[in-house]
This record gives structure tokens, sequence and C-alpha cells, in this order.
């Protein structure tokens, strides 16, 4: 079934499938790895398989099931573009969304040229949200250009766990940027700097940021938890939403509709 998320920038997540395999540095401390593994060893229905690559058809239809307008981020736990997930089965998917629109669905992707492939050759539904994630220069940055290629209602870029100086890249097209550190005992640090820079081009170009977390590293470039370093920036949170988000029905958080810029 969906699940209420503590993820700061969406309220639900939804895995039609779960389990994915590696393919660039951002994936080598993968949260959900570690947390297939554990759903497994505790019995967890649709985790039989840990982390391998899993499609949970019965899944398929839940968010159909809720009336209350959601914002869902899709496949947490895996990556929908997936190179052994069929495109039947993305059919299938974008069905149940195109069925749901008082909900609000994020796509979050690390084969984004498999995506601009698919949605070339049928449209998004107009409640998705598209993004790719953006973790360095060598892997990441070359993801932006297949993202910007389809016409989504919102074009997003996770730049999450971001692991060095990405400098200037092109951020037009792009309506929405999220920055985290990353987590966990193997947590590499995020510079300051890093995350400044990326702002400072944000609000240049009237892109919404979205400060996520420090991660393991702190400001300071000291290692703790993750709680301990929060969130905060130039102390304060940065929370924008794009201003490109319409949805069909007002809500009465974070995501409403309209722009919501923080400095």
């Amino acid at each position: 079934m969906s699940t209420k998320t503590s993820i700061e920038w969406t309220e639900h997540t939804w895995n039609p499938t779960v389990g994915c395999s590696k393919i660039s540095q951002g994936c080598a401390h993968c949260y959900a790895e570690v947390m297939a593994r554990r759903l497994k060893a505790m019995g967890v229905k649709g985790y039989e398989n840990g982390f391998r690559l899993t499609l949970l058809p019965e899944r398929l239809l839940e968010p159909l099931n809720r009336i209350v307008p959601t914002v869902y981020f899709v496949n947490s736990m895996s990556d929908l573009f997936h190179e052994d997930i069929p495109d039947s089965y993305l059919k299938r998917v974008m069905a149940t969304i195109g069925r749901c629109p008082q909900h609000t669905f994020q796509i979050l992707t690390k084969r984004a040229e498999r995506m601009a492939d698919f949605f070339h050759r049928q449209p998004p539904p107009r409640n998705v949200w598209l993004g790719v994630t953006v973790e360095n220069r060598t892997d990441g940055l070359p993801r932006i250009p297949y993202l910007r290629a389809i016409d989504a209602q919102v074009r997003f870029t996770s730049i999450e766990p971001l692991l060095e100086d990405l400098g200037a890249f092109d951020l037009s097209g792009i309506h929405w940027v999220i920055v985290g550190g990353e987590s966990g005992p193997k947590a590499r640090p995020m510079k300051r700097e890093w995350v400044l820079r990326i702002k400072s081009q944000c609000d240049h170009k009237r892109v919404a940021f979205f400060f996520k977390q420090w991660g393991g590293w702190g400001p300071d470039g000291i290692k703790r938890a993750k709680k301990l370093n929060g969130r905060f920036l130039n102390g304060r949170t940065y929370d924008a939403v794009p201003m490109h988000a319409q949805q069909p029905y007002e809500k009465c958080n974070r995501f409403s509709v309209g722009v919501r810029y923080y400095g």
C-alpha cells in the first residue's frame, strides 16, 4: 500500500516496483537497498526478493483508493525507468496516474535517456512532475538536457547526494531544484559553498530552491547524526515549491497552488 513518508518534499510514496541496480556514484550508498534488506528480514510483503528488481502489479491501482488530493513520490524504493521494466508496465503506471487527477505524482530517475524516449512516444499526464538525480558533473549533469526535452508540467532535479561542486550549469526549463547531502554511516561530505553556488544560480534563474538536509556531515565539516545537522542554510530553511505547480484542488499544506519562493 502507499505509505506516508518523512521525505520533506513529498507526502506519500507509491512503489509499483521495488528494487534496482547501481549505475552511478550516487548509487554507492543507496538508502533503498539498505531498507529493502531490512524489510525482507522482517518478512514484509513485496520485499521477498530484497533489492532485486521486482514488479508488483497488485499495487498498481492503490492511488485510486485515496480520494484526498495527495502528492505521491513514485518508486521511492526503485527507479521507474529501470531498463528491465517493460514499456507495457510503464503504460499501466501512467494509466493509473491519468485516472487520479486529484493527485500529483513525482517521478525521479537516474535513467533520464529512457525517460525522455518513453515520453517522446507518449506525453506525460499533466499531474506528473518529472525529475532527474544530479549527484556530480560526470553522471548527473548530462541527465538534465534529457529532462528539459520532455513536455512535463513540472521538471525538477534532485541534487542529492551532492558529491562535488557542480560549477555553472544550465537550469533553463527546470522549475524546481532540491539539494541535499548524503546520510548514513558511509556518507560523503557536502560543502557549504557547493550548495550556495547552486542556490545562487536558482535565484538568478527564478527556479524554486528546496534545501532538504545536510546529511551525515554538518556545514562545519563535522560528521554527526543527520538529525543533529538539520536542514538550516544561512540560518533558515528553504522550502520553495515550483511556480508551475498547478494542482486541480487547492490544498492546505506546503504544496498549495502558486509560487512559494523563500529569498
